[in-house]
């Protein structure tokens, strides 16, 4: 019995993810492969349609760009708080910033950026009536594909900055002193101790970009209204039709799709961070 009261503590954790998470992928999954006539395969097809081959590549190259990019810059923006006391303002109102920061999506963060850098936003208006800019001359990219990368970043980098800054926090300051002893230089600390040791909680970081911004699905809906340029959106389509017809089959197969590209990703973050957790003991 004793052995039973601390998994008790677990129950609420078990239930939640039961409900909102084990129920919902298994109900989303199974409508892939639910059809008037009953259950069937055919669904699978459209993994392999074109239209869908071209969003799952739109939504890919999104994600791995705003990974790359957030995870550089975040990676900087560790380096220069590592150096600053732990305890310290600076410190603390930028880790607190990034929390907030790092939730800030979906329609709120689409409408700032709407107006702000819309069409009619303010800083537009600025730059055309002032400076004579016009931001948009080549086509309105906010309400487009690449007009994701902005606001997606906005919340990319304070997301590196919450995963990454611990292990770079974590770093001893006696390994480059013991590189210094033994006559080694800063290049040296850094290309043989420093980022090898960083390499696995800086590539499993910057997985978790990938996949925040692969599942994101709010923000690019408030920008993009015309077209499936992406899964998420895609899905949304085959739910609400322009003519009020659903596809549900097609929305499950598309949410399968999502599901394995995201468990694999996980599952290989979840390594990342184990090993990189090694050291930081």
């Amino acid at each position: 019995m004793k052995r039973l009261l601390p998994a008790l503590g677990l129950a609420p954790f078990g239930a939640y993810i039961l409900l909102f998470l084990a129920v919902p992928t298994l109900l989303a999954v199974a409508s892939g492969f639910s059809t008037p006539e009953g259950f069937s395969f055919a669904s699978l097809s459209v993994l392999v349609h074109p239209d869908t081959l071209q969003a799952f590549g739109a939504s890919v190259w999104v994600s791995a760009l705003t990974a790359v990019v957030g995870a550089a810059i975040g990676a900087v923006l560790c380096w220069a708080l590592a150096a600053l006391p732990e305890g310290g303002a600076i410190r603390r109102v930028i880790d607190s910033a990034s929390s907030v920061l790092a939730q800030f999506g979906g329609v709120m963060l689409a409408f700032a950026f709407i107006a702000t850098i819309g069409i009619q936003g303010v800083v537009t208006v600025l730059l055309k009536d002032h400076l004579g800019v016009n931001i948009f001359q080549d086509g309105v990219w906010l309400y487009e594909l690449p007009g994701l990368i902005l606001p997606y970043l906005y919340f990319q980098v304070p997301l590196m900055v919450i995963t990454f800054l611990p292990a770079v926090a974590a770093l001893r300051p006696g390994w480059a002193e013991a590189v210094a002893t033994l006559g080694g230089s800063s290049w040296s600390y850094w290309t043989r101790v420093g980022l090898p040791v960083l390499a696995p909680a800086f590539l499993g970081s910057l997985l978790l970009l990938f996949a925040n911004a692969f599942s994101s699905y709010a923000t690019a809906a408030a920008l993009i209204s015309q077209g499936s340029q992406i899964v998420p959106l895609q899905i949304r389509a085959a739910l609400i039709g322009e003519t009020g017809g659903t596809t549900a089959s097609t929305a499950g197969v598309l949410a399968l799709g999502m599901i394995i590209v995201m468990t694999a990703v996980m599952l290989a973050y979840g390594r990342l961070m184990a090993r990189a957790a090694r050291w930081q003991r």
